[in-house]
Order: structure tokens, then C-alpha cells, then sequence
């Protein structure tokens, strides 16, 4: 079935440009109601949350009309981190869950997010229906049926209950000095209180949203702000979010930034340690480096890729029992604690690590040597189709017959932006660069 909506994560978009207008965001509202309410009786609920984002009280009144219009109840969450919409979605028994955001992408843009009525992300099939109902229209509900919006004031109180939760019985932060980077987004209040909560001293950046400056210069993807308050403020390590909360980006005592995989690393080593790790797999993407492989493959234990975003990892870990699961880009998926990726959880699991083995950040930021690993994106526009064209595949193809087993080669467009993304892994650092960019000047030819 044809997709043109939804990507890998939802719906997004500039906010006021289609696909994320008022007009559309109505009508994907109403879809998603009807969706849901395919069986008739009983109360049908739907929790919204959003980010700090301007655009976000937009779309969450226009969501909230074109799901009262099918019948459902409408509980508004206001600001809170995606992983507490996948918690607050059973928790609260509603049919649906809804996270009004664009992640880590500029202010200008924002996003819709689905969850099902178990609190994890809907599958490719589920929203391809919900797609095609768009498309064509849904009957609204009879006058004496339409639904009710109700704010809920303490979501966000309930969400920081269960992260506080996720730490050993007793274990306290007292003592560790921790820089806090909320990219003035959704867990702007809710994380600097629950590391407070938990007896760290607190040094908070991007925590002043303005509707405006979500990852303006702070959060996962711009680290550079809380590398340099670690530095200043003799930190024991810094934690970075993205614009929703739902990844982390760490940073050790000096100021040494580590990604997702490294933290995948200490947690996968750790659970295996432990008898926790299910089935001896961590799942990660096509994009998490090769020495995280040959890390897991050392002890014994496996990696296994999914498709790029998130929702392709907690698939592959639902469909098999497994437990952990991630991105390179900080997207941690722990389903003993939660749903989906929730970065400020993962990092307590980083902080209770150096509590009980008493090391620093940079001790165990650090679980394997990365191979050299060099990534591109190329922007097109609209109707543009590069990786088809002869000269860049014949690019691709030459790459690969230079790589000749030394290496990794991956060509994809991203599933939230117009980008073409040239991801190489190589040893040899003089050939990984002379491949990107060759296959690079090929795409932007193309465009």
C-alpha cells in the first residue's frame, strides 16, 4: 500500500507546509478515531501529548477536533516526554496515544507519533489503513456521540514516578554532579526534578523553552553547550536529550562525547553479566558501528540489525523476547522499564552503573574501539529520486567492489528528511573519505 504520509516515525514535516497542516492534522485525527472505533460501545480514549514547539498547540487542537468528531475522549497530556505517552496509554486505558513532535528536527518542523492501546508505536500496517482512511474520508460521529477533551495535570508527575522506578531499590545519586541538557524540549521540567528527586546536584541546560528554540544550539545533536558546563562546572558527567526525550547523547568528566552504541555496549555487557540480557541479543540498526559488533560477537553475545528508527528495533525485540535494544543516535529501548526509546531512563541506568562500580563516566563511556566511521547527507527536493539514477549507483557499485570485505557501505534516504544519507565504515580512514565523498559528488549531481 502506497505511503505518502507517514515515514518511519509517524507524520512529519514543516508545521504549515503539507503534510503537517491544521487541515491535514484534523483529517488524521479523524482517521485514526474511526480507526479505533471500528468496534462500537464502550468509552474510547485517546491521550495527546506534545513538545515545546510552537506549532504544537495547532495541531493538538486540530487532532483533538477530528478525533472528538469520530467519538473518541480526548486526554491532553501538555508538555511531556514521548515515553511517557507510551506509558500513559495502558496506564490510562485509552485505545490510542498521540506524541505531537518532530524529535531532534528544527523548531519549524514538527511531527505525529502513534501508539496503540499497549503503549508501543502502531506497525507499518496500522498506519497505512489509517493512511488510506485520510484519503478517503471518515463518517464523523452522530451530534449526541461526539467526544470530550479534558486536560490531565499530572502526566507528567506519573511519568517521572516510573523512571525514578527503573533504579535499584535504595540506590541514591547523592553526590554526582550532573549536567542536564533538556534542548528546551519536553523533558525541560520533568528531568532536571527527577535527577534532583534522586539526590544528584543539578546543572541545567535548555531548559527555557520559548516555543522557538527546541534544539536551538543544545540537546543530543548540538552537545557542544554541555561538554563545555562539564568542563566549567567539574561535572561528573553530562546527559543530553533531543527535543522529545526519547534519546540520549552522553558526556563523560572531560567533556568526551559517546553515543548511543557505547551506552548499548555498557548495558548489553552489564545484563549480560547479570542473566538479564534475553536471548544473549542486543538489536540494533544497520547504522550502529562495526566495532559495537565485534564487541557483542567477543563475549559471546549477538547483534542483531533492524531497519533504521526505533520502531524497527522494539519490532524485531517484541517478535523475538528480547529486551534491549537502540540506535546510534541514543534511541535506547529497554521494555523491562518501557515502550519505547527513553533517554533520561537510560541515562539513570549510566548513573547507576558508576554508582555501583564506583568508576568515572569516562571509564565506562568507553566499551569498544569504533571503527573509523564517516557519514554525509545530501538534501532533494520534492519528486527527486538520486539513488535511482545510473551515475550514482554506478558509485555506489565501484565503493563496493573497493571496500572488498574491509568495510561497510550504506546508501538511504531518511525516513524524517529529505536526505539522501552516505554512511561508510572503513579502517583506512584516506579510502573511507575518498568513497563518501565520491558517492556524495554523485548525489548532489543528481539533484
Amino acid at each position: 500500500m502506497t505511503r505518502d504520509l507517514f515515514g518511519t516515525d509517524g507524520v512529519r514535516g514543516t508545521a504549515n507546509i503539507h503534510p503537517m497542516t491544521a487541515e491535514t492534522a484534523l483529517r488524521i485525527g479523524a482517521a485514526a478515531g474511526r480507526y479505533f472505533r471500528r468496534e462500537a460501545g464502550g468509552v474510547h480514549r485517546v491521550v495527546i501529548g506534545k513538545d515545546t514547539r510552537l506549532s504544537g498547540y495547532m495541531f493538538e487542537n486540530a487532532l483533538t477536533a477530528g478525533l472528538t468528531s469520530t467519538g473518541m475522549n480526548v486526554l491532553l497530556l501538555g508538555p511531556v516526554p514521548t515515553p511517557a505517552v507510551g506509558l500513559l496509554t495502558p496506564s490510562m486505558r485509552a485505545d490510542l496515544g498521540i506524541m505531537i513532535s518532530a524529535s531532534h528536527n528544527p523548531a519549524a518542523d514538527n511531527g505525529i507519533k502513534f501508539f496503540g492501546p499497549d503503549g508501543f508505536k502502531l506497525s507499518d500496517e496500522a498506519e497505512s489503513e489509517i493512511e488510506a482512511m485520510v484519503t478517503d474520508g471518515v463518517a464523523p460521529a452522530q451530534a449526541d456521540n461526539i467526544g470530550r477533551a479534558r486536560r490531565i495535570d499530572d502526566g507528567r508527575f506519573r511519568y517521572q514516578e516510573r523512571v525514578k522506578s527503573s533504579l535499584p531499590h535504595g540506590l541514591s545519586l547523592e553526590g554526582m554532579k550532573v549536567v542536564i541538557d533538556c534542548a528546551n524540549g519536553a523533558a525541560y521540567k520533568a528531568a532536571p526534578e527527577v535527577l534532583w528527586e534522586l539526590g544528584a546536584e543539578v546543572i541545567s541546560v535548555g531548559t527555557s523553552p520559548n516555543g522557538l528554540n527546541i534544539n536551538d544550539n543544545c540537546g543530543s545533536t548540538k552537545p557542544q553547550v554541555a561538554a563545555e558546563a562539564v568542563v566549567a562546572h567539574g561535572a561528573d558527567i553530562g546527559i543530553c536529550l533531543d527535543g522529545d526525550a526519547d534519546r540520549i547523547i552522553l558526556i563523560d568528566e572531560t567533556g568526551t562525547v559517546a553515543d548511543g552504541d557505547q551506552l548499548m555496549a555498557l548495558l548489553a555487557g552489564r545484563w549480560a553479566d547479570e542473566g538479564r540480557l534475553k536471548g544473549g541479543v542486543l538489536v540494533s540498526t544497520v547504522m550502529s558501528n562495526l566495532g559495537l559488533e565485534r564487541f557483542m560477537t567477543a563475549r559471546g553475545l549477538r547483534l542483531e540489525r533492524s531497519k533504521v528508527g526505533d520502531r524497527y528495533v522494539v519490532e524485531a525485540m517484541r517478535a523475538n523476547g528480547w529486551n534491549l535494544g537502540g540506535e546510534q543516535s541514543g534511541h535506547i529501548v529497554m521494555t523491562d522499564y518501557a515502550t519505547t526509546g527513553d533517554g533520561l531512563m537510560a541515562g539513570l541506568q549510566f548513573l547507576a552503573e558508576m554508582v555501583r562500580t564506583g568508576q568515572p563516566a569516562s571509564a565506562l563511556a568507553r566499551r569498544f574501539e569504533p571503527v573509523p566511521q564517516l557519514l554525509k547527507n545530501v538534501r532533494y527536493a520534492a519528486g527527486q529520486t538520486p539513488l535511482e539514477t545510473a551515475s550514482v549507483q554506478g558509485a555506489i557499485a565501484e565503493a563496493e567492489a573497493r571496500l572488498d570485505g574491509k568495510g561497510r557501505l550504506l546508501i538511504r534516504k531518511s525516513g524524517t528528511e529529505p536526505l539522501i544519507r552516505v554512511m561508510v565504515e572503513c579502517e583506512d580512514d584516506g579510502l573511507l573519505r575518498q568513497l563518501v565523498d565520491g558517492i556524495v559528488a554523485e548525489v548532489e549531481a543528481a539533484v
